[in-house]
């Protein structure tokens, strides 16, 4: 067994396995060093509210985002990506929670916080509207770094993330359609879309936002997946090149939290009711989505790193999507904008600490024997291995 085939965790303390984890320091604290990123971000922005100018004229969360992006797509083996696309089951239940569960889930919280229906919420249409285009905005961006910290499986997250980012060209516009126009006036909630006939949310607005913040760092991991083995080999870029990138991840992570709350410093601080407020139902989706799917992953026998690929790509949103169109279509200042804002802002803390429970759930259950989704054996060669477990065809 070479010194790559192990269980990595947070406390991985292997010296020659090359798992950005050993690094303690940072990796270590890094719950610390969000927070602490999330309080300069807030500070920042409400001492110093001109910050907010040239992060959006120079595209410091855009470029965040990117940077944070590129490590885990680096990684990925995307020679494995024909076996994660033919494992129908895996695909399958990813299809179900992703646009079928989580814009179910998404609509009834808001329904239920934001409709005015339900005692003693009252009715707060910006606010139900932007749960919406969170909810249906499916994840391409930040699940490929909570992923990677907890170790599942890199050619699953990235094969299921191109899988829903193709699937939501074509789809957002009409499932906004479908919950925030159609089924409002059936349940008796006309009052949420009063004077709104049309969202006009072009096939085009949710391209061009995919391919940025998905394109450009997938097209960077490939490039370099096949340009450093070509040049180099599979053994130097596994255990020199990747530990050498991997720490960009983090580092662009926290640099994104504190310009990203800078640009919502002096809301945050001027409204935290309604931060907490759509901060609630918020978090009852993600740690929802995300048990519900690690369940269902274990469910059908996939292994541990398959299995949390599965539970953070339901889990988490495309948060840069919604806000696009949240301002395209209501304008910056819009209570519909602020909304979709508070998604990452929310989303950073809650995933983070769902990476922790991942990690205990890969020491706490017994996985011998979940092998559905497993790209590479570990099963001494030449035995068999049973077809019901290992195969989707």
């Amino acid at each position: 067994m070479s010194d790559l085939d192990h269980e990595h965790g947070p406390d991985c303390a292997c010296p020659d396995c090359g798992d950005p984890r050993s690094m303690d320091f940072l990796d270590k604290y890094l719950t610390v060093w969000i927070f602490l990123a999330m309080g300069i971000g807030v500070g920042l922005g409400y001492v110093a509210p001109s910050v907010v100018g040239p992060i959006q004229d120079y595209y410091l969360v855009e470029i965040g985002l990117i940077a944070m992006m590129y490590p885990p797509l680096a990684k990925v083996n995307y020679g494995q990506l024909p076996r994660v696309f033919s494992a129908w089951r895996v695909l399958s239940l990813s299809l179900i929670q992703n646009w079928l569960i989580g814009p179910t889930l998404m609509f009834l919280l808001a329904v239920v916080f934001f409709s005015g229906l339900v005692s003693p919420f009252p009715a707060h249409p910006e606010y139900f509207l932007g749960l919406i285009f969170i909810g249906m905005a499916r994840c391409i961006a930040m699940v490929l770094v909570w992923n990677d910290l907890a170790d599942g499986s890199s050619e699953y997250a990235a094969g299921l993330v191109a899988f829903n980012s193709v699937f939501q060209i074509v789809t957002y516009g009409v499932y906004i359609w479908f919950f925030a126009l159609f089924l409002p006036p059936l349940l008796g909630m006309d009052a949420l879309v009063a004077g709104i006939g049309t969202f006009d949310i072009t096939v085009e607005q949710v391209f061009w936002a995919i391919a940025i913040f998905l394109g450009i760092p997938f097209a960077g991991g490939i490039l370099t997946r096949f340009g450093g083995v070509r040049a180099k080999g599979e053994e130097w870029y596994e255990e020199e090149f990747v530990p050498t990138i991997s720490p960009v991840t983090l580092l662009a992570l926290l640099f994104t939290v504190i310009v990203m709350f800078a640009t919502q410093g002096d809301n945050i601080i001027a409204q935290p009711t309604d931060v907490v407020w759509i901060a609630v139902p918020l978090t009852i989706y993600f740690v929802v989505m995300f048990l519900v799917s690690f369940a269902m992953g274990r469910g059908i026998g996939a292994d541990y790193s398959t299995t949390t690929a599965i539970g953070f790509t339901a889990a988490s949103n495309n948060f840069e999507l919604a806000i696009a169109v949240a301002v395209a279509v209501f304008g910056v200042g819009s209570s519909v904008a602020f909304a979709t804002v508070i998604g990452p802002l929310i989303e950073v803390p809650v995933l983070l600490a769902l990476v922790h429970v991942a990690i205990y759930f890969q020491e706490k259950f017994d996985w011998g024997g979940y092998e559905t989704g497993q790209l590479e054996s570990t099963k001494p060669a030449g035995e068999d291995v049973t077809p019901s477990k290992t195969d989707d065809d």
